[in-house]
């Protein structure tokens, strides 16, 4: 009964898998866009070369989240398809891939969290 209800559920989560693989591509892609937008609006409006780099933070902080966001909805998709076909080759590279992704989004979100604490020193800094 339960591989007769997984066969039957595998295509809509195969389906599944391929929405959330897109929609990661669509939030990585959006906060690039975003992101290249903002730069290139302080780029060429700001005269202050400290302010534009200070932006410049903000705005690698901006885009790191997205890549953070991207990179989570990848592993979902990953560990729903190693549930659907759970061959031990698949076990093994998703738990490679995940330690990967998983590396790479602790680092990013420690740059991130650093950068918004230099961010608040120097603010709080600026306002005494």
């Amino acid at each position: 009964m339960a591989d007769t209800l997984m066969d039957l559920a595998a295509p809509i989560f195969s389906m599944i898998v391929v929405c959330l693989n897109f929609l990661s591509i669509f939030v990585l892609v959006w906060g690039v866009v975003m992101a290249g937008i903002d730069f290139i609006r302080y780029e060429l409006t700001e005269k202050d070369r400290l302010v534009a780099a200070r932006e410049n933070n903000f705005i690698r902080n901006f885009l790191g989240s997205y890549v953070l966001l991207g990179l989570e909805i990848l592993i979902a998709a990953d560990i729903i398809e190693t549930i659907i076909h759970p061959t031990f080759e698949d076990i093994v590279r998703l738990a490679a891939v995940v330690i990967i992704r998983t590396v790479i989004s602790y680092f990013l979100n420690k740059e991130i969290e650093r950068a918004l604490q230099t961010t608040d020193h120097h603010s709080i800094k600026k306002d005494k």
